[in-house]
């Protein structure tokens, strides 16, 4: 018998029995324990989060290769020992205060360090990294698979008396197009305009090579120069005047800790960030209301220190904009009228893996 003797119907099932995999949804979206994993069987890109510890992005990979840099064996030791890696949200500020205290509407908000939530006299990353999120979505189409978590600040008395700006945070991770979006909303519910000064410090590895044969492209036009504990002294420069070829880093000949600013946007909004191994190559790409770019790309201290990553961060401001908008020197904070939202996204695109 050829397949002229056959009827449309014999022809779909002997099909499907020879190459299932062509009639199967390519996207997956499940949850198991306090992890939840969205697949593209088509591309091999996988991405794990656990809502339960910061909505935290614990594993993004591309047929087994890691693209995300994690130590942990599990996001429970995470929580018990937080530190380095994955893709941690920042907020509700994003790194650096210059004192334990920030500024909006033209009034001085002082921290009560006595709640043990805000630590250090230079604060650092807010004290969301541990937050337990809600999922309020696991799904997948033809075309994504996505995780949308929600973290209700408002409802947590501690937080506000921190930070006294009632909000809404939602984030969606979502496959689609061989990239891995990671989206947030914000939503103000005070009677006040609300800043805007989170991030995101995610940790990107190659495994084609080691940290010294990377190549990394900026896509800034400025530099903030900072003092020596890392915070913007007010001046800036052209990025030209670190580095000659901003397209072309060899990371070897640099430890970075560097804060970027001016970003140069292609006909879509999104500026991009890159590191290039031997084949591998990830690129970041922060959509327009993310203002502003950490680069954190420390050497290792010893030779057994894993050190093999390097990190693009998100801003929606620099580095104490929180603080700096206030005495004039920060001119792009951005800011939420009540009941109004604040959204935007980045991308992780993943290449050669």
């Amino acid at each position: 018998m050829t397949v002229r003797d056959l009827g449309l119907a014999s022809i779909f099932v002997l099909a499907l029995a020879i190459c299932p995999s062509v009639w199967a949804q390519p996207f997956s979206a499940r949850a198991a324990g306090d992890v939840v994993r969205l697949e593209d069987a088509r591309t091999g890109m996988a991405v794990s989060l656990a809502p339960g510890v910061g909505n935290l992005g614990v594993a993004l990979t591309v047929n087994g290769e890691p693209v995300v840099w994690w130590p942990y064996s599990s996001p429970a030791e995470f929580a018990a020992r937080p530190g380095l890696g994955g893709i941690p949200f920042m907020g509700p500020w994003a790194n650096r205060l210059d004192e334990q205290a920030f500024y909006a509407n033209g009034r001085r908000y002082a921290f009560d360090m006595g709640l043990g939530n805000v630590r250090g006299e230079i604060p650092i990353h807010g004290f969301l990294a541990t937050a337990e999120w809600q999922l309020v979505e696991a799904a997948a189409d033809a075309t994504s698979a996505w995780a949308t978590s929600r973290l209700e600040f408002y409802k947590h008395p501690a937080w506000i008396s921190q930070f006294p700006f009632a909000h809404t945070i939602e984030m969606t991770y979502r496959l689609g197009d061989g990239m891995l979006e990671v989206a947030t909303r914000l939503h103000n519910l005070s009677e006040a305009p609300m800043p805007v000064a989170i991030g995101f410090h995610p940790y990107f590895q190659l495994t084609d090579s080691r940290r010294d044969e990377w190549t990394i492209s900026v896509g800034a036009r400025t530099r903030w120069l900072l003092d020596d504990r890392k915070l913007p002294t007010g001046e800036t420069e052209p990025i030209e005047r670190l580095f000659p070829d901003p397209g072309a880093i060899a990371l070897r000949e640099h430890e970075l800790d560097e804060v970027f600013a001016d970003l140069v946007r292609d006909a879509d909004g999104r500026a991009v960030m890159s590191v290039k191994g031997r084949r591998q190559q990830v690129d970041v790409l922060f959509g327009r209301d993310w203002r502003a770019a950490v680069v954190w790309a420390p050497k290792p201290a010893s030779p057994d220190q894993d050190r093999n990553f390097v990190c693009f961060e998100p801003m929606a401001g620099i580095s104490n904009a929180l603080n700096l908008a206030e005495r004039g020197v920060y001119a792009e904070l951005q800011s939420i009228p009540p009941d109004g939202v604040w959204e935007e996204s980045f991308w992780v695109r993943p290449t050669g893996f």
